[in-house]
């Protein structure tokens, strides 16, 4: 089976495996405020004049994972932080509900991520859940390429999902989590795009302490292009063996 690179699409198409584009969507207030953009409706909603995060029945953040092969998306909806954890949990909930069962055989896996947030080429903490919660438990071999900044629009996940579900949901305020969802879900183009939605309550709390001990004990292999931002991390053979 060829070897997963950041230059090597082509490659990893043909071999039938996973490539999928991630990144965090901008958070969303939850209640009766107003949501830019234009819908046919008979009359205006009314919503409040100002948007105080005081008055929001929470704040949505929605995390998406983007198949670029099958133009299938994957939205995480949290209420917590966009944390290392989070984002890692995310990706691992698109492989459990749908990657494993589209691909099949598959050991390996191919991950386009912008340089920050959650998922920052830097953090630490992303490298040790990726070990832990992705590699570890479902024996994946993840490749991870981050985009270098300011070129987060061409991640495809920013133009092929995130845009299609802010014109699904333009002019609509967003009231509660369900009415979220259920606009993601609802999001479709003429290219064939489908997406799923879950929710996600979990707590994930800023800060996770990672020591240079939690990350001598990931098995990452740098690139030897660019290697802050393109790196392998495989399954432990300790745990393979648990």
């Amino acid at each position: 089976m060829p070897a997963l690179t950041c230059t090597g699409g082509g490659t990893v198409t043909a071999a039938g495996l996973p490539i999928v584009s991630v990144d965090t969507k901008k958070k969303e207030l939850i209640g009766n405020f107003r949501n830019g953009g234009r819908s046919w409706c008979r009359s205006a909603p009314e919503v409040d004049e100002h948007d105080f995060p005081s008055k929001a029945v929470c704040q949505a953040v929605p995390f998406g994972v983007y198949d670029v092969t099958k133009n299938a998306g994957f939205v995480v909806v949290g209420t917590s932080y966009n944390t290392p954890q989070f984002a890692v949990s995310a990706i691992a909930r698109w492989w459990q509900a749908e990657g494993r069962d589209a691909y099949p055989g598959a050991d390996r896996l191919l991950i386009l991520a912008d340089g920050g947030g959650g998922n920052g080429s830097r953090a630490g903490a992303w490298k040790v859940n990726l070990q832990e919660r992705l590699c570890n438990r479902h024996r994946l071999t993840v490749t991870v390429c981050h985009y270098p900044p300011g070129c987060s629009k061409w991640n495809p996940v920013e133009h092929r999902l995130f845009s299609q579900i802010s014109k699904n949901w333009e002019g609509q305020p967003l009231r509660s989590l369900d009415l979220m969802l259920g606009y993601i879900r609802g999001t479709t183009t003429r290219t064939g795009l489908r997406v799923s939605a879950e929710l996600d309550d979990a707590t994930y709390p800023k800060g996770q302490k990672v020591t240079r001990d939690d990350l001598g004990k990931v098995s990452f292999k740098p690139h030897a292009d660019c290697p802050i931002r393109n790196y392998t991390i495989s399954p432990q053979i300790a745990d393979q063996q648990a």
